[in-house]
């Protein structure tokens, strides 16, 4: 698929459904391309789609599954708009940084593809404090393939990352600020009691689109 130029091919991405429940329109919004008359496409469509299923799939669908309706703060940028972020400090960290997170359509400089989204589940705020996103944390450590997670202080939001090559990292602007777990650790059933309450884990059935 070539990169949108009309408004029709536009829409024709945006039909993309990536998993059961996303398509590929729910990912393309960016408040900083809103508000500076950006476009926010990508320049490699195939890759950007192939990355988006894998994070929908493996992390957001499960996620869903579970805790019932997330939703999309942040997922997708393009370069230009990730460039203009960081430039002018609306939370973007640089374009580099981001190749295979946030700028799902650039593959990382070891060839990786990866994808990320900053979402909130509402289940976290009606049940927990917003210091009690280590419950979080230690769930999706112990049930999903995530590469990277960090968390923020407004809405319990986090940035959640699939990767190619995941590096299971977990780390927070929110209080208690800093890395929570050694990167790398696989998945310890003795974690699951700092999420007690937390409901039963769902793995979605993958449908064939």
């Amino acid at each position: 698929m070539k990169s949108p130029q009309t408004v029709d091919s536009l829409e024709t991405l945006g039909r993309v459904r990536l998993s059961k429940s996303f398509f590929m329109r729910d990912f393309l919004y960016s408040e900083i391309a809103n508000h500076y008359g950006m476009r926010n496409v990508p320049a490699n469509p195939d890759l950007a789609i192939e990355a988006g299923k894998r994070l929908c799939e493996e992390l957001l669908e499960p996620l869903q599954a579970t805790f019932g309706r997330i939703a999309i703060r942040s997922a997708y940028r393009s370069r230009e708009v990730n460039d203009l972020g960081n430039a002018k400090d609306h939370n973007c960290g640089s374009s580099d940084s981001n190749r295979a997170a946030h700028i799902w359509d650039e593959r990382d400089a070891n060839g990786h593809m990866g994808a990320m989204a900053c979402i909130v589940v509402p289940w976290l705020l009606d049940h927990r404090q917003p210091e009690d996103w280590p419950a979080m944390a230690y769930w999706i450590h112990n049930h999903l393939p995530y590469s990277s997670l960090t968390f923020f202080s407004k809405l319990s939001a986090f940035n959640i990352g699939w990767h190619e090559n995941p590096q299971r990292s977990i780390h927070s602007y929110a209080a208690p600020k800093g890395k929570l777990l050694p990167d790398g650790l696989p998945p310890d059933p003795a974690l699951a009691v700092h999420y007690a309450g937390f409901p039963s884990f769902l793995r979605p059935m993958r449908e064939k689109l």
